[in-house]
């Protein structure tokens, strides 16, 4: 079956930023290096929590989006 032409954008968008972020956290995870930074458990902690939090953020967006298209069933 042949996708549809949304569908094969939101393939190459998503793949191609999805990619990006891959790349920015190994770009992110150089920086564990103590030889070369300084760093504590308090500045682990806060990019653990501003990364969860974006993450998080997206994937509500994601289901948020799914679910609007649910019928909502209504009776009096």
């Amino acid at each position: 079956m042949k996708k549809s032409p949304r569908r094969e954008r939101f393939e190459k968008i998503a793949a191609n930023r999805v990619a990006g972020v891959l790349k920015g956290l190994d770009s992110l995870e150089k920086c564990s290096n103590k030889n070369n930074y300084e760093y504590g458990d308090e500045d682990v902690k806060k990019m653990e929590r501003a990364l969860k939090e974006k993450v998080n953020e997206v994937i509500r967006s994601f289901s948020k989006e799914l679910e609007k298209g649910k019928d909502i069933e209504f009776k009096f």
